[in-house]
Order: C-alpha cells, then structure tokens, then sequence
C-alpha cells in the first residue's frame, strides 16, 4: 500500500509539473490501451474534472496529446488540437520513451511542431515510460 501511496504522490508531482490546476480543463488527444492510467487519474484528480475527448466542443485550458511513431500526421494533429485552446495554454505532447514501441524521434516532433507553429520549452520522463514535451505557441516561453 505504500508504494502505492508514493506513486499517487509522484503522479501529484507530475499533474503540478505540467501546470494543471484545479479547475482546468484538459482535452486528451489519441487515447488508446497504451496510456498511462495513473497520469490520467493524477491530472483528473488535480483538476477535479474529467479529461475531455477530441469531440469536446468548447475552450480548454490545456491539451494532453498521446502520439506514437506510425500515427496520423504529427504537425496536422499538432494544428487541430491548439483550435480549442485557451490563448497561451501549453500542449503536452506525450510519446513513448526512446527504444520502446511507437517512439518518436526528436527532430519529428520539433519539425511537426514548427509546422504547427509551435516550439518545445521542456521535456522530462512522465508515467511509466513516456516522454512529456511542453509544446507553446512560438514567440511564447515557459
């Protein structure tokens, strides 16, 4: 019981390391059996919401995007899901570790988000075994 304690402590870490608040709400992006269970749980209990899917409708206060090598096209996805975003507000880009199945290669994700009008400002291990790449608009800093 305490490890799992001490994970939803570190899920906590991350929730409030990617900027999620309590109230926000988060639209999630290419979600499949891969993802990671936990780090959804930690973001919907520091918000108090649940994460909202690709069909939501109305604005966002930040966007979770899961993307593997092989999926849609990066910087096409990249464009449709800032549509709903607040002004301002981070996407997180969040894809498979280096040498797992479906990771993604660094210049793709900078090339599909300078197509997208976006930059990285960080990039650190979330989860069991994802990366988590703060994508803003360009112009814009952390």
């Amino acid at each position: 019981m305490a490890t799992q304690e001490g994970a939803t402590a570190a899920d906590s870490g991350v929730a409030a390391r990617l900027g999620i608040e309590h109230g926000h709400v988060i639209q999630e992006f290419g979600y499949d059996d891969d993802v990671d269970q936990a780090l959804r749980a930690s973001v919907e209990e520091a918000t108090g919401e649940s994460l909202v899917d690709e069909d939501y409708g109305d604005v966002t206060d930040g966007v979770i995007v899961w993307f593997r090598d092989g999926d849609d096209d990066l910087a096409d996805l990249l464009m449709d899901v800032q549509s709903l975003l607040d002004d301002g507000r981070p996407v997180w880009l969040l894809t498979p570790k280096a040498g797992s199945a479906g990771a993604v290669v660094p210049r793709d994700v900078e090339e599909a988000s300078s197509l997208a009008g976006l930059h990285a400002t960080s990039t650190f291990v979330v989860g069991t075994g994802w990366w988590a790449t703060q994508l803003v608009e360009k112009g814009r800093s952390k």
